[in-house]
């Protein structure tokens, strides 16, 4: 099965390309290529950028069930969101991050240009409502040194700027199985000066395993002002509440005859976790000149949490603040145009967190329950990115890109248990210079093909840093990476339909691994070398597009091959094996059928094929294949109220299949390894939306 599936997919893949060629030449207005780049310092078009950067736009957001953005990642080739409960999810790209044992890491997240990563590196997605976004850009390898060149790439989120109209509101509930609720409320206010949007959403659900009960309130607010044709002021506000149960992962038996069930020790302890969250974001945009810009953000973040977990219990602190400052300036020198961009970005963060023993085992049927405090520490973390970049057409048909990075990170640590409290351990990593180089060349009015060369970097969590007596260690260093690329980019038929593919190689070197010394604790080695390669392929298409029948559809894929080059753990080598948690090749196959302007019917198909578990590649999982399909119908009630009634099926085949991953799990005293998450089994969900507007 695993070699005939790729072959009948990809002819599948070339069925779908066949409607192009008898394609009608009928216009439509939307040009995918010219679409401007938010994330880009130098404003670039999609056609025109010299990397690989997909869009999710506001309707592709629609078009999923409003709760999980997972489906909708998981179709951008070269993405994997592993999504093991609401509020436990690993993605990564092209295949880096995927040895993180929890969590995300190694790429960049921001919302609006404020950055949702801490300060050593982690980030968290699933807290973000969907209905508060317009549209996510994704910038796949270190090809962003505006962002401080992540070894990954970079994603960036967007609000929703509010209706056009003066006033505006949306309220949405959605029902499912599993006890699923999630009930939003939206308004927004369109004056002269002044555009604001809010957004209240409450989402819960009991879950398909046990011990997987999950709630979560969202506000958000973002507002944008103009003071005068030179000055705008936005602001931007997240405020977030969670209480999430946590199964945990499962071993191969329970994950084969019983998926429900929550891993025993967690469903004794009742662990979960709870915290609230506020991030604030203050921007302004100065026009100093036709061709000068000036753009300034503060922001800031606050968290206090509360881990109940079956081997301790965290409660925790963190605190960060920060700038981000950018410099744009536009002119032509010798009849070459240029758009240069200068900047930095600045954060520092401060997080105190204190451990106690959790009595639950001598507490029976009460759960979590907090004993003695055993450790406390302080940790300050601090980072500072500064970039250049420079965008120039150098000649009639080749466009340049190229741009320089330069980041310093720092740690301190403190243990505040005892009393006087210790000294500081301070280490800080040398300062990491991160060029870039990008050439894109027009073979047609809207086909371009591209090439690139970039380095990029990772640096240490703080956790990881670590040894097992809880200090630091000075010996680690960043992962570095090197990025060679090609790609082609193509809208064509009138702009009907556009086509992307990418051939990348990434080098790797001072592999930081993540051993598991305990079932609460890891350690962090530089260990070896690895090389992702890989193929990405996208295609966008209208079939057909009249104003009582409209026809789209979209094809993606991506296929990677990532191998250790260089790699010795604990005296075994293993060079040559590919690394665990990553499929050698996923497919989408997706439609979208609009009748009426009124009635709409979406349905897609993926394929994920088999994963290694460990670094030997020993163990590996099933291939799987998930459908999906949604239906909505659109009514004008009045003039100004509009209502939508929606339901969708999730899973259709009812396929079992990991939904996530615990790479190299280790099993402690006698008990099997739980490398799985399981994906939730078939599932339904229906709701309704009322939008008003006047």
């Amino acid at each position: 099965m695993k070699l005939k599936y790729p072959i009948f997919l990809y002819a599948f893949s070339l069925l779908n390309l066949l409607p192009v060629l008898q394609a009608q030449t009928s216009k439509d207005t939307t040009a995918l290529s010219e679409v401007i780049i938010s994330a880009s310092p130098t404003s670039n078009t999609l056609l025109k950028s010299a990397s690989s950067i997909s869009i999710i736009n506001s309707k592709a957001l629609e078009n999923g069930d409003g709760v999980l953005l997972t489906p909708i990642l998981n179709r951008i080739p070269g993405i994997q969101m592993q999504q093991g409960a609401l509020n436990t999810n690993r993605i990564t790209i092209r295949g880096i991050g995927a040895r993180t044992p929890f969590g995300t890491t190694k790429i960049k997240i921001y919302f609006d240009e404020i950055p949702l990563t801490t300060a050593e590196g982690e980030s968290v997605l699933e807290e973000i409502e969907i209905a508060s976004l317009a549209k996510i850009e994704i910038n796949k390898g270190p090809n962003t040194t505006s962002f401080g060149a992540g070894l990954g790439g970079v994603i960036n989120l967007y609000s929703q700027e509010g209706s056009t109209k003066p006033t505006s509101g949306t309220w949405n509930s959605t029902w499912g199985n599993f006890g699923l609720q999630k009930h939003s409320l939206t308004g927004s206010l369109n004056l002269n000066k002044l555009n604001l949007f809010t957004n209240y959403s409450e989402l819960q659900s009991d879950g398909f395993r046990e011990n997987s009960r999950y709630k979560r309130q969202t506000f958000h607010v973002r507002g944008e002002t103009y003071l005068n044709e030179k000055n705008k002021f936005n602001f931007l506000g997240i405020a977030t509440r969670l209480l999430a149960f946590i199964p945990s992962s499962l071993n191969a038996i329970d994950f084969e005859n019983n998926p429900e069930k929550a891993a025993s020790n967690w469903n004794a302890a009742k662990g979960y976790e709870s915290y609230d969250k506020i991030i604030l974001g203050l921007g302004h945009e100065l026009l100093l000149h036709s061709k000068w810009k000036w753009s300034n953000s503060l922001f800031t973040t606050i968290k206090s949490g509360y881990e109940a977990r079956p081997f301790d219990i965290l409660d925790d602190v963190l605190f960060s603040y920060g700038l981000r400052s950018k410099l744009k300036y536009s002119e032509t020198l010798l009849n070459i145009p240029f758009v240069m961009s200068l900047g930095t970005e600045l954060m520092k963060e401060n997080y105190q967190n204190s451990l106690f023993e959790n009595l639950y085992l001598n507490n029976p049927q009460t759960g979590s329950v907090e004993g003695e405090r055993f450790n406390s520490t302080e940790q300050n973390r601090n980072y500072a990115n500064y970039f250049f970049q420079l965008d120039a057409q150098i000649a009639r048909k080749l466009h340049m890109e190229t741009g320089l990075a330069l980041n310093y990170t720092q740690y301190k640590q403190q243990n505040t248990f005892n009393t006087p409290k210790a000294p500081y351990e301070e280490y800080r990593f040398e300062p990491l210079l991160l060029p870039r180089l990008g050439l894109t060349y027009k073979l047609a009015e809207r086909t371009s093909l591209y090439t690139s060369i970039s380095k990029g970097f990772s640096m240490p969590a703080v956790a990881e840093t670590l040894t097992p007596e809880g200090n630091l260690n000075a010996s680690l260093v960043p992962e570095i990476g090197i990025n060679y690329e090609v790609g082609f980019k193509s809208e064509f038929f009138d702009k009907k339909g556009y086509f992307e593919w990418a051939i990348y190689q990434t080098y790797i070197q001072n592999l930081l691994v993540a051993q598991r010394t305990a079932e609460d604790q890891y350690v962090g080695r530089n260990v070896g070398k690895t090389r992702h390669m890989g193929i990405e392929m996208q295609l966008n298409y209208r079939i057909y597009s009249t104003e009582k029948l409209s026809i789209s559809s979209f094809t993606s894929s991506h296929w990677i091959k990532a191998k250790f080059r260089d790699f010795l753990d604990n005296d075994i080598d293993y060079s040559g094996k590919t690394l665990p948690g990553i499929p050698e090749l996923h497919f989408n196959l997706g439609w979208e059928i609009s009748l009426l302007g009124k009635l709409q019917f979406t349905n897609s198909f993926s394929y994920t094929d088999s994963m290694f578990l460990n670094d030997a590649n020993t163990l590996s999982t099933q291939s799987f294949r998930l459908v999906d399909c949604k239906i909505d119908y659109t009514v004008n009630v009045l003039e100004v109220l509009n209502l939508k009634l929606y339901a969708g099926l999730q899973n259709l085949l009812n396929e079992r299949y990991a939904a996530s991953l615990l790479p190299n799990a280790v099993g402690f005293g006698n008990q099997l390894p739980r490398y799985f998450y399981p994906g939730t089994p078939f599932n339904y969900y229906g709701g309704v939306q009322l939008v008003y507007s006047f």
